[in-house]
């Protein structure tokens, strides 16, 4: 029987816009309470104002030891537990490496690996003790094999993969679990596709998913009886040749 997401705690990270905002919306909608976390604080407000008194928002950039730790704090405050944590907070940069500014580049395994071992820490200082919880770390395809044109972005996500895969298995006997969802092409604003009417020709072709794809598969990771974990879900748009 799938387990029920309702009254759990949710923090969301990256949560005002793309994924993170489906996987909110899909959470609310399954009865959970959430805090998010982005950086945009305009963004973050809409969204947590359109999920209503079931959202809190507390502006969060994953670079930022202090921030993730108040973002985590804000959660344990106020509900005190975390069921779930969505490390989703990530960005993207692709094309020429030689051509790159390392700045650029460094900037975002910061944000992509060191964003994600700064939340799942300090998640787990509240997970391990209460002996439940489950982790959902936004990674990609591309952590699943090399792509040319991304270099750096494939290097960050295939450090996700090795973090869960590696997490998971000092987490046996406790009581969390982790997993990692790794999508395709999603036709959000990471990719520059914000019109409406792009997304649903990508859609149709079969060349990009919407966001709310993700979501619902996240949502069935986080909803399989306790003694299922779900270590890696790559979900692809049907005709993208990867």
């Amino acid at each position: 029987m799938p387990k029920s997401l309702r009254d759990q705690v949710a923090v969301v990270t990256g949560a005002s816009s793309g994924i993170g905002l489906a996987i909110a919306r899909a959470l609310a909608a399954e009865g959970a309470r959430l805090v998010l976390g982005a950086r945009s604080q305009p963004k973050l407000d809409a969204a947590a104002a359109a999920l209503g008194e079931a959202a809190i928002a507390v502006r969060t950039d994953v670079t930022s030891t202090a921030d993730v730790d108040a973002l985590i704090g804000t959660a344990i405050g106020r509900h005190g537990r975390i069921d779930i944590l969505i490390a989703n907070a990530g960005v993207y940069t692709g094309g020429d490496f030689a051509a790159a500014d390392p700045a650029e580049l460094l900037a975002l395994i910061d944000t992509n690996v060191g964003g994600i071992v700064r939340t799942v820490h300090a998640a787990l200082r509240h997970m391990i003790p209460a002996g439940s919880g489950d982790i959902v770390i936004t990674s990609s395809v591309a952590g699943h094999q090399v792509i040319a044109w991304e270099p750096v972005y494939s290097a960050s996500k295939h450090a996700v993969h090795a973090l869960t895969h590696g997490i998971r298995r000092q987490l046996t006997g406790t009581g969390v679990r982790i997993g990692s969802i790794a999508p395709g092409v999603v036709l959000n604003d990471l990719w520059k596709v914000t019109d409406a009417t792009a997304v649903a020709a990508g859609v149709a072709a079969g060349t990009g998913l919407r966001s709310e794809d993700v979501a619902d598969a996240v949502l069935y990771m986080l909803t399989r009886p306790s003694h299922v974990n779900i270590r890696d879900l790559v979900v692809l748009p049907v005709n993208q040749e990867i």
